[in-house]
């Protein structure tokens, strides 16, 4: 005898129950159009026989259908599985299916105990940790020796016009602030050391302290610490966005390697404009030691001049050149490695940001303790 559940408003959708009292099987017939803009039976539990033992589904008559109907049987189903009903719910569209099985999934709880670690299973974590990322930074620096070594023969997909614009943001672009820090740290040395000298009586030799300080160490380490935060940090959050955006998954499906087309042009250019950054910061940090000189100690021009030319050396220049040019290699490698690992998130992005300024600065720290200790025993 067929059963009508439930009640239905005049329209397309329909749906019918054929019960066999015998088999105690039923039929729903599901027919018409389910979706939302037609006319549909009333939202609620189905009314099933109590003596149902299973259910199939007949959708040959089954036009539309949309959430409507997943909300339909979503509510069938909990009533079947209330009752202990054996339903072939693979006589559903298989679309329909397949969602129902998707909306019946509970998610999987969180344990509520966390696993606690030894002191040696950290370490060993830690250890394997540290030694993978070593690993890659070795993978990407020979990559970026490859692409080098492609450009000298002429083969890597580079733009030189890219490189160009890449000059012009690491140099030009950065006189401003590298000339504030560099007059500032200048000045700042100089009334730091004008206190010592004073009790002494030797005034003269600020021009000495300025010289060799800034010109050795202080106008790279200077230089290097303003580029980090300025262009490090640039070159990681720019390919941190491109990875994001999938562009540089876009340039390996074309076939251009990314170290020769984003990274190249970018390590390339600030190795190159860090030296002359470096040698502007040096000038313009002597002028502001010279200014402590002239109106805090009243030296005269000549004084200071003639001074700062006896005591210094052209080797501290090129000792201070030389390490700008080791601090452009570490910030472009430091930034764009960050950025080639940054994730898929904009979160990921201001990590890898940091991460670059934050490696950056170490490896500088390191550079320059490795280089002031050789040039000490070399006596440079």
């Amino acid at each position: 005898m067929p059963h009508a559940l439930p009640a239905i408003k005049p329209g397309a959708a329909t749906a019918k129950l054929d019960y066999d009292n015998a088999s105690q099987a039923g039929v729903l017939h599901l027919s018409g159009d389910w979706r939302r803009k037609s006319r549909r039976p009333e939202p609620g539990a189905p009314a099933l026989p109590q003596a149902m033992s299973s259910l199939r589904f007949d959708c040959a008559d089954l036009t539309g259908w949309d959430s409507t109907l997943l909300i339909y049987l979503h509510d069938l189903r909990r009533d079947c599985h209330s009752r202990g009903l054996a339903v072939a719910w693979d006589t559903l569209p298989a679309g329909a299916g397949r969602l129902l099985r998707l909306a019946s999934e509970s998610p999987a709880t969180p344990t509520s105990s966390t696993p606690t670690w030894s002191w040696l299973s950290k370490l060993g974590r830690h250890s394997i940790k540290t030694w993978d990322g070593a690993v890659e930074v070795l993978g990407f620096v020979g990559e970026l020796v490859l692409a080098c070594i492609k450009l000298c023969f002429g083969r890597a997909r580079m733009r030189w016009s890219d490189m160009a614009l890449e000059m012009v943001k690491a140099g030009p672009q950065a006189l401003a602030i590298v000339s504030l820090i560099g007059f500032l740290i200048g000045l700042i040395l100089a009334f730091i050391g004008a206190i010592p000298l004073k009790w002494f009586g030797a005034e003269i030799y600020i021009a000495s302290l300025i010289g060799i300080g800034i010109l050795r160490l202080m106008g790279a380490v200077m230089t290097g610490v303003v580029m980090a935060g300025r262009t490090g940090a640039a070159y990681a959050a720019e390919l941190g966005s491109m990875q994001v955006n999938e562009e540089i998954d876009a340039l390996k499906s074309m076939g251009v390697p990314p170290m020769e087309f984003l990274v190249l042009p970018r390590f390339l250019a600030l190795t190159a404009m860090l030296p002359l950054l470096g040698l502007f910061g040096n000038l313009v940090g002597i002028l502001g030691g010279m200014v402590v000189g002239l109106y805090y100690l009243d030296l005269t021009y000549t004084q200071f001049s003639q001074q700062l030319m006896e005591t210094t050396r052209l080797a501290d220049l090129f000792v201070g050149l030389f390490t700008c040019w080791v601090f452009g290699m570490l910030i472009a490698i430091c930034g764009c490695l960050r950025g080639i690992q940054c994730g898929r998130s904009s979160e990921a992005v201001g990590q890898a940001t940091t991460s670059a300024v934050v490696s950056s600065i170490i490896c500088m720290v390191i550079a320059t303790a490795a280089i002031t200790v050789v040039t000490v025993a070399l006596k440079i």
